[in-house]
């Protein structure tokens, strides 16, 4: 046997073992096979590269799988442990893996070839995934949190009350019907039909959290909920109350903050069920399960019953406000239909002038709308005992004057607020709730209780409007002859938050430009006053009339009142507020008439509505009262079969109508014969 191969007198160079390179120093030059074999192994390398950054992606998935999504995230075929797995048919799987696993393998490659040799792509995507390698139990935590987050979030626009007084714990545990169903959804959903639909629904969810705080604000000043056709005319109102209750810096600041809230609704709801879909995908056997399980306590609870503390366990609250939305929206449009018609009809609309309110010819007549002066004023027991003391006094002057007085209650056609749907019921005799019916009765000529005055050709008609700010073209509609708005009464003094000068000063400016001065006709007039307006604050007081004059006295009066923001916000201060304003505005109107009133003068002053809900309580009456005074005691023995309370403050049990009744009644108490429109 040769030892030449065991040799220890060979150079070092010479001996190898299998595992060593024997590869000469100094290679020869290329052969095409070398080249061939040197280009693979490149590419075996590169290929290396490829996959280990794919396998790092894919580890990194398993390893926040509760954690942080990202739109198209791959679903994994191999489920994270081993109970998970479960035998699958490969076509079922390979969609989805193909589908959601490529892009993730295509950012991958991209972050290796993007990186400088031997360094790591500086990226956010990749300092993410830096944080997560390090901090894997931290950012499961949090994906988990953000998860259950979203989840609250769907929760709770998905049980939301549309009034404030029925939040309540127990509202928010229940099982929505609409999130078992969206589930469902978006489990049996691939990849991009899964996102279309839950963008969707998220849009959807945030558009009705929007409507829903609509409605809580709608139920906390007027007393209803937001008409989806009808209402957005209203915004323009509030916006002026804005700015006269808060400035304009403070309107600004307001609106801003509420387009900042409705995007913030739309936006955090939408990646909420982004989120929740992507969890889902990502665990869908065990979202199927849960899903399924969920749905059978649900049907269990409906079947049963079952509650905890009020409301039913088994949910379905939003379908049902969704159907509701329709219906109203549906009414809404057949209403106006029905209300034209019933509008062209008039049982004294072809009466002639002559036979028209006989029983009040020679007499000055005052219609007086106080502002928001409801039944609350003289029943809450926080509010009455002052309002209570303010009527019995002003009864007792009146009495002393010569007057007397008769008062019941009427039934407000609105709540909180709009109040010129409350003075188009009470002077045309229908019933006008909304905006639509507002504007096609004052389009048309139907007869009011000041226009059956102008018909007879025996009064002069004015209206003394304060409130009124800009052009008013139902002046017509009403039969006024002359409006003195806000521009015409010569106020020099401040606005008192809403309201643009005191009653008092009203009440001055009316007898300087009108009723002081000598008619050839007696007059008929209309005063709205305002002072009683919303927020209630700053609030005037009484001066001596000789020291009223153009207003500008009332400039140290507002300094020393209260700031709307200190009132408004706080129910108690609210209350006490409203209270002293009511007492003002009746103390100015009685204090004029005692002092300008004369022996044919007839006086009928009424509410226009109720405060809001703040102030009046979430489930108050619409009702408000109303008197009618005078010193002529044949004026006030044609309403006897009334029934109404003598004095000023109408008895608990007084009759109450609706208040599109009064005109009927009044127009044939005092006279007016029948002849109805054809």
């Amino acid at each position: 046997m040769s030892s030449t191969t065991n040799s220890p007198h060979l150079p070092d160079t010479e001996q190898a073992t299998p595992e060593e390179d024997v590869t000469p120093k100094t290679p020869p030059a290329d052969t095409p096979d070398d080249t061939a074999r040197d280009s693979a192994a490149e590419e075996a390398a590169a290929s290396d590269d490829h996959t280990a950054a794919a396998e790092a992606t894919a580890e990194e998935a398993e390893a926040s799988t509760a954690g942080e999504p990202e739109t198209g995230t791959a679903e994994k075929a191999e489920p994270a442990n081993a109970d998970e797995a479960e035998p699958v048919a490969a076509e079922e799987v390979e969609p989805a893996t193909a589908d959601e696993a490529e892009p993730d393998a295509k950012r991958a490659d991209a972050s290796a070839s993007d990186a400088p040799a031997g360094e790591a792509p500086d990226q956010p995507v990749a300092a993410r995934r830096r944080w997560r390698d390090r901090h894997a139990v931290a950012a499961r935590n949090v994906g988990w949190v953000v998860t259950v987050l979203a989840l609250a979030l769907v929760c709770v626009a998905l049980l939301m009350p549309t009034r404030i007084d029925r939040f309540s714990p127990g509202v928010f545990l229940r099982i929505p019907v609409e999130a078992v169903l969206g589930a469902g959804v978006l489990i049996a959903l691939p990849r991009k039909p899964r996102l279309v639909a839950a963008v969707l629904a998220g849009v959807g969810l945030g558009l009705l959290t929007v409507l829903n705080l609509l409605d809580i604000g709608f139920y906390m000043f007027l007393g209803r909920g937001f008409n989806v056709v009808l209402d957005w005319v209203l915004f323009d109102d509030a916006k002026s109350y804005l700015e006269d209750s808060m400035g304009r810096g403070g309107t600004i600041g307001a609106l801003i903050g509420v387009v900042a809230l409705i995007l913030a609704v739309l936006a955090l709801m939408t990646l909420a069920v982004l989120r929740l879909g992507n969890v889902m995908a990502r665990n869908r056997d065990r979202a199927t399960r849960a899903t399924v399980a969920i749905g059978t306590v649900w049907v269990t609870c409906a079947a049963l019953g079952l509650q905890l503390t009020g409301p039913p366990l088994a949910a379905r609250s939003t379908v049902a406000l969704v159907q509701d939305r329709m219906d109203r929206v549906r009414a809404t449009l057949k209403d106006e239909a029905a209300f034209a018609k019933e509008a062209k009809k008039d049982a004294f609309g072809n009466t002639p002038g002559d036979q028209l309110l006989t029983g009040l010819r020679g007499k000055d007549v005052i219609f007086t709308f106080i502002e928001s002066y409801g039944r609350s004023a003289v029943e809450d027991p926080d509010i009455a005992p002052g309002v209570d003391a303010t009527l019995t006094a002003k009864n007792k002057e009146l009495r002393e004057a010569g007057f007397a007085a008769k008062s019941g209650w009427l039934t407000s056609a609105t709540y909180g607020g709009s109040s010129w749907l409350g003075h188009s019921t009470f002077l045309s005799g229908l019933w006008i709730n909304n905006q639509n019916r507002y504007r096609t009765v004052t389009a048309g000529e139907h007869l009011t209780v000041t226009g059956a005055f102008k018909r007879t050709g025996a009064w002069r008609t004015v209206g003394i409007m304060p409130g009124i700010q800009k052009n008013w073209p139902e002046g017509k509609f009403y039969g006024l002859d002359h409006v003195y708005d806000s521009r015409e009464l010569g106020y020099r003094g401040p606005k008192f938050s809403w309201s643009t000068m005191p009653d008092q000063y009203a009440l001055k400016a009316f007898e300087r430009l009108e009723h002081g001065k000598k008619h050839d006709k007696p007059l008929m007039s209309e005063i709205v006053l305002t002072s009683s307006h919303q927020p209630w604050a700053p609030i005037p007081k009484t001066i001596p009339d000789d020291q009223v004059g153009d207003g500008s006295v009332y400039k140290d009066i507002a300094k020393a009142g209260k700031d709307p923001a200190d009132v408004f916000y706080d129910s108690d201060k609210a209350k006490e507020e409203y209270g002293k304003s009511i007492q003002y505005s009746v103390t100015s109107l009685i204090d004029y008439l005692v002092k300008h009133g004369k022996k044919n003068t007839v006086l009928v002053f009424l509410g226009d509505h109720q405060p809001m809900a703040k102030v009046s309580g979430n489930n108050a009456s619409r009702d408000v009262p109303i008197s009618i005074v005078a010193r002529d005691k044949s004026v006030l023995d044609k309403i006897d079969d009334w029934n109404w309370t003598d004095g000023l403050e109408p008895d608990p049990k007084a009759p109450v109508w609706r208040m599109d009744s009064f005109r009927d009644r009044f127009l044939t108490a005092y006279g007016s014969q029948p002849n109805p429109s054809k």
